[in-house]
């Protein structure tokens, strides 16, 4: 990465003079208590130095190289999931029209020809009647109409969490390729050991998002595609009447908008990344309130849908 560059500079100077204390405090010790001089701890400002030197390749090339098929495999499996899953609700949308058609009591708010057919049916006695069915399909129209726009609604927050998680990773990871050989520098100095496994658990940590972010929506994904598939068998049995009501697909909407927010403390169960904690605190308690706020909202709303 070129804006390596100058960090890289800064680096070669600072592990450079930590290498010379940290080589001289070794040999005068050792040859002040006459004892004969370790030289494989000596190599250890060598390694990260050759690894400062370069580090976009050595270390940023190896570790994408390790956990960039971990990344792949995710993200195909959730690929091909939430293609079958968008065939399937293409496939249950029309079915539950048809089944809803089939209900004599509901056949004319979604089918024209049963409504102008039982229009023509009518006299002008039945002005009640026809008043009421004009209510009903007008009742029923507006009821899809904000069901609709409840759906997009979540699905566009959905998406936006999705989008926030990998932005603020992708973040992190640049600042973290930036200031690596900086970290790495540090380490050579006595007292700063731990930071350069602390800056590679926290490069995984954050690398892992995606990953995790990727199983959460297949697993989501895997789930919505078995209630489909159930959802269109009754809708295929002739027998079977819809109403016109289902929640299940805002409350999946929902759990992955909560979930999504949870992805830092799952990543974090895999890579312990010392000194985020209060970050995943923050996240945790951002998503509760989050998940209550949508909670309660979408309850509202599914509460007026059905008393009306």
């Amino acid at each position: 990465m070129p804006l390596c560059g100058g960090m890289m500079g800064l680096a070669k100077g600072i592990a450079g003079l930590g290498a010379l204390f940290y080589i001289a405090y070794r040999v005068w010790k050792s040859l002040a208590a006459a004892e004969p001089i370790d030289v494989f701890p000596l190599l250890r400002p060598f390694v990260i130095g050759l690894c400062i030197m370069f580090f976009p390749t050595m270390v940023i090339g190896t570790l994408n190289s390790v956990l960039s098929p971990v990344t792949r495999a995710c993200s195909h499996v959730v690929d091909s999931q939430i293609a079958e899953a968008k065939t399937l609700e293409v496939e249950k949308d029309r079915l539950e029209r048809e089944a809803i058609a089939r209900n004599p009591l509901f056949a004319y708010m979604v089918d024209d020809e049963e409504f102008d057919r039982q229009m023509a049916e009518l006299g002008i006695l039945d002005a009640p009647q026809i008043v009421g069915m004009h209510m009903a399909r007008l009742g029923y129209k507006f009821k899809t109409m904000i069901t609709d726009a409840f759906r997009w609604f979540l699905e566009l927050i959905f998406q936006a969490s999705s989008l926030i998680i990998d932005t603020v990773r992708t973040f992190f990871l640049v600042v973290l390729t930036l200031l690596g050989p900086i970290a790495f520098a540090f380490s050579v100095y006595d007292g700063f050991h731990n930071t350069l496994t602390s800056w590679l658990a926290r490069y995984i940590n954050v690398y892992l998002w995606l990953p995790v972010s990727d199983l959460l929506t297949g697993i989501l994904t895997r789930i919505r595609i078995m209630l489909l598939r159930g959802d269109i068998a009754q809708f295929q049995d002739p027998s079977y009447i819809a109403d016109g009501s289902s929640g299940v697909y805002i409350v999946f909407m929902l759990i992955g908008i909560v979930g999504y927010f949870c992805v830092p403390t799952i990543a974090g169960w895999i890579v312990q990344a010392g000194g985020s904690g209060a970050y995943g605190k923050n996240i945790n308690k951002g998503a509760g309130l989050a998940g209550s706020a949508s909670g309660a909202v979408s309850g509202h709303i599914s509460g007026k849908l059905k008393g009306r």
